[in-house]
């Protein structure tokens, strides 16, 4: 033992060593997807104000609206309670919930990225060789994501404070939001240590936040003010609970702090009693025997736990959407502005056709997020050497590939066909109609999947790009309808030429397009990984 080993305080400094260089180095690898993500959250929070007061432009206007929200079950699980019929009650209500889940979600994909994900490309163990502390690397990967859940609360208060003229509840709201987002990293840094993959971690930490909100949800559905056993057990509800413009509860903020400090000193615990690469949780090993000993029974093994996820996702998202639509009536009531960003949304068609047409858009953009993960898993096999010892087989690149590919492209047909079934289910109807309008967001959803495709093939090192493509369609078809922003703006998502069904005029000159395009985009990207160098 040397002799620094011998003084505690040295010991203990000496597992912080190099955390400034390791924060420094994470944060130039994310000055593009941090700054994006931030930017992203704090737009839709604070652009809320604006909107609100656009669609609701008296105080009695507000009061009808909240009333009709506080009535319906299936709103209240999907946004919450409203806790106050002013301007920022109303934009804490909207964006409140979505925002907590989408802090969380960017936080467990920084603190993975920079914590498993090197331990498992084989990065860390060269960076642990020079003047590195065993503590620094997880050090370094939470305080990124902290500082990236601080801007986003920064934007949040200042462009609330100013818009809604409300200091506190601004700076309740944003809080909330970003000690959501501490507690999800918190939750991310222990999955790191007990699993051995980063897509392991990040689908425990996905199963956790997803939970989290369904436990949310069911509490808010039963009762009209937050007060369920579920809201309570869910930290989610929690940051529900601080109420934001409405009587502020500031020790939830203290507790939702003080749990993720709790979980980040657990994960830095586990960190120090297991060795680089290593974890609590091993992969079970098993031979290649059967239908695993081809390229597609692989790529089926490595991807059914995540299309099983997505799938029961679907399932309740279609359902709890379908039940909304019945009610759609009593929340726009007579309110032509509301009804307007719908007909955007959905089409001119009849309000409750309309409804379930943005509804189907809106499963469409998430299922892009499905097949972008699964175009990606490609890249990750490549990263971590495990493609190497395939492709040194019986195995060529092209049916490597395709075996993914199959898996990413046939579980989007999958999801949106049981989306649309869970969505008719919900709402009582014929599933005819609704199956098909699903079905018909396929090609801007394969589109999608084949940009992937074609940026791993050619550029991998470019694939990530696509997680932005796929946020930019997500910010247009959600916000842009709301802000009327230009068709050619519009345009720029592949979503945005689809006809809007069910109840609008079928188009499909623009559904064969697209079609066409993802095939050629698909192509062009395996003649790329056919022509390059693979790892």
């Amino acid at each position: 033992m040397t002799a620094v080993a011998l003084v505690p305080g040295r010991a203990r400094a000496g597992q912080l060593t190099g955390t400034g260089a390791l924060l420094r180095l994470a944060l130039r690898r994310d000055r593009v997807v941090v700054p994006v993500w931030v930017l992203v959250l704090g737009v839709m929070v604070s652009s809320g104000a604006n909107t609100i007061k656009a669609l609701y432009a008296s105080p009695e206007d507000r009061a009808r609206a909240a009333e009709s929200m506080a009535s319906n079950g299936s709103l209240r699980a999907l946004y919450g309670p409203v806790f106050d019929p002013s301007v920022g009650g109303l934009v804490a209500w909207r964006f409140g919930a979505f925002a907590a889940l989408l802090a969380g979600a960017m936080s467990l994909i920084v603190v993975v990225r920079h914590t498993r994900e090197e331990e498992e490309t084989g990065r860390q163990e060269l960076i642990s060789a020079a003047r590195v502390g065993r503590h620094a690397p997880l050090t370094a990967a939470l305080i990124t994501a902290l500082i990236a859940n601080a801007a986003v609360a920064l934007l949040v208060t200042g462009a609330l404070a100013q818009s809604t003229g409300d200091a506190a509840g601004a700076l309740a709201l944003g809080l909330a939001i970003a000690a959501s987002g501490a507690f999800f990293a918190g939750v991310a840094a222990v999955m790191a240590q007990l699993t051995e993959s980063a897509r392991l971690a990040k689908g425990l930490t996905a199963a956790v936040l997803g939970a989290a909100f369904a436990l949310r949800a069911a509490g808010d559905a039963g009762t009209a003010d937050a007060s369920s056993v579920l809201n309570w057990i869910s930290p989610l509800g929690w940051a529900e609970n601080v109420r934001p413009y409405a009587s502020e509860r500031w020790w939830l903020i203290l507790v939702l702090l003080t749990s993720a400090g709790a979980l980040m000193l657990a994960a830095r615990v586990l960190s120090a009693r297991r060795d680089v690469g290593m974890s609590f949780l091993a992969t079970r090993p098993g031979p290649a025997a059967g239908r695993l000993s081809t390229a597609y029974g692989l790529a089926w093994r490595l991807q059914r736990g995540s299309v099983l996820g997505w799938t029961l996702g679907f399932l309740a998202a279609g359902v709890l959407f379908g039940g909304m639509t019945a009610g759609v009536g009593d929340l726009v009531g007579g309110n032509a502005r509301t009804k307007e960003i719908f007909q955007r949304l959905g089409g001119q068609q009849g309000l409750s056709e309309a409804f379930l047409a943005a509804m189907v858009g809106m499963l469409g953009m998430v299922a892009a997020l499905y097949v972008v993960s699964s175009v990606l898993r490609l890249n990750g096999e490549e990263t971590s050497q495990r493609a190497e010892p395939v492709l040194a087989g019986a195995v060529g690149r092209i049916r490597w590939a395709t075996g993914h590919l199959v898996i990413a492209f046939g579980g989007a047909a999958l999801l949106m066909a049981v989306g649309g079934l869970a969505l008719a289910l919900g709402y009582g109807q014929d599933f005819g109609p609704v199956l098909g309008a699903a079905l018909v967001q396929l090609p801007a959803i394969w589109v999608l999947g084949g940009l992937t495709v074609l940026l791993y093939g050619v550029v991998p090192r470019a694939a990530a790009a696509s997680w932005g493509v796929v946020g930019l369609c997500l910010a247009l078809g959600w916000i842009g309808p709301a802000l009327d922003l230009p068709h050619a703006v519009m345009n720029l998502s592949p979503f945005g030429h689809l006809p809007k069904l069910p109840g609008g005029e079928p188009s499909w000159t623009p559904v064969v397009v697209l079609t066409a395009l993802a095939a050629v985009l698909v192509g062009a990207g395996l003649a790329g990984l056919r022509r390059r160098d693979v790892g």
